[in-house]
């Protein structure tokens, strides 16, 4: 995003990458169906950002959800609207986008360089690059980094460069993991039994300290170590941080969204019977499974015996979450270059003529196209922000 915008303006604009080809993070994105952005109310759309809203509004009511499938469509590929309010390009592949823009920015005189890996700068104030052909150097007038953050370092976002915008008093949030997983101690018997299963139509609550109540029905996976998927992904941040501020947290679980705490109580009266447990919850609620062995993980038996005890598990079932996976295996990570260390052109206040965009800025946001629509907004920004500062300077000389 930035390369095209430098050079809409006949500047020659020259991408170095670590990896083999460009846009490895991009393709990864698109292997469900390539999730643009969404069509929700921009006021909704920007309170995704959290804390970071007030550094990204600007940018993304200028470079939007609606500018996101504009700018698809004048590649060439139409967009819909899917039933959750995402946005796809209609084919849902990342590839066949990726080749046109690609297409596009090289006929525009972008010049690509492949397996260029950043070292940092030499004495002379040059790029160094880690390259097949040993390192070169490289002087340039202006320059910007959109080096990703620290997940799924196989696709180039290593984190490599905290530490080289560190020793040049760049300040630097830490890097830890977003919308990832989280680990929990299942026992073996549900792990060997349910791992793979999918656990849908639930409402996951949670509340963190000092931020409103999250609640919301979706869907998530039983993984070998804990839980994952898109409503994991939602509650991620605020459940990593209170992780990290109490060592301990606790996600509630209503299994059967379409019953009442009241009604529950009424059908399991068939609990005095004489069937199996299992046979109860089945035929009188539908439990069963994946959702019937969490109830027995985590609520003690002979509370589920009672039907009154019995329904309050089943609405409100705690499952205690102990840590979030590793950032390498997150979709994307918090932390980065401090938007306290830029100016207003997305400029490092400590290295003049550095600007820099994407994942590696201190900002996160859930999935649903608004990590893709940040990064293309910030790189916009940046963009148009080298831009500007090379006519400051061309006007002082």
């Amino acid at each position: 995003m930035a390369a095209g915008v430098i050079a809409c303006r006949g500047f020659p604009v020259e991408v170095f990458e670590a990896k083999p080809s460009a846009g490895r993070k991009f393709l990864v994105a698109g292997k469900g169906g390539l999730n643009l952005t969404h069509s929700e109310p921009l006021e909704a759309f920007l309170s995704r950002y959290g804390g970071r809203r007030p550094q990204l509004e600007p940018l993304l009511r200028t470079f939007g959800p609606q500018e996101m499938r504009q700018w698809a469509e004048q590649l060439g590929f139409e967009t819909f609207v899917g039933s959750s309010g995402r946005v796809f390009p209609v084919g849902l592949k990342a590839a066949p986008l990726l080749r046109a823009w690609l297409q596009q920015l090289m006929a525009s005189g972008v010049t690509f360089h492949f397996r260029h890996r950043w070292l940092g700068w030499n004495t002379q104030g040059e790029l160094r690059f880690d390259t097949p052909q040993g390192e070169r150097n490289v002087a340039a007038k202006a320059v910007v980094l959109a080096l990703g953050g620290g997940s799924r370092p196989e696709l180039g976002s290593t984190g490599e460069w905290v530490r080289l915008l560190e020793e040049r008093g760049v300040e630097v949030a830490p890097l830890r993991p977003a919308n990832c997983g989280f680990n929990v101690a299942w026992s073996e018997h549900f792990r060997s039994r349910f791992a793979g299963h999918p656990v849908k139509n639930v409402i996951l609550s949670f509340t963190a300290p000092e931020q409103p109540p999250f609640h919301r029905q979706g869907e998530f996976v039983i993984t070998e170590t804990g839980i994952e998927g898109s409503l994991i992904y939602a509650v991620a941040a605020p459940l990593r941080d209170t992780l990290e501020a109490r060592g301990q947290a606790s996600i509630y679980l209503d299994l059967v969204p379409g019953y009442s705490e009241r009604e529950l109580k009424a059908r399991l009266q068939l609990l005095h019977s004489s069937r199996s447990l299992s046979s109860v919850l089945e035929k009188t609620i539908r439990l069963k499974g994946v959702k019937a062995g969490l109830l027995r993980e985590f609520a003690p038996r002979q509370d589920l015996r009672d039907p009154k005890l019995a329904a309050r598990w089943i609405k409100n079932l705690p499952v205690p979450i102990l840590s979030p996976r590793p950032i390498e295996e997150a979709i994307s990570s918090a932390g980065g270059v401090r938007f306290e260390a830029l100016d207003e052109r997305f400029m490092l206040k400590n290295l003049p003529g550095v600007f820099c965009a994407g994942e590696m800025l201190d900002w996160e946001a859930p999935t649903g196209g608004y990590l893709l629509t940040g990064c293309f907004a910030t790189g916009r920004a940046a963009g148009l922000g080298l831009l500007s500062w090379l006519d400051e300077t061309r006007a002082q000389d």
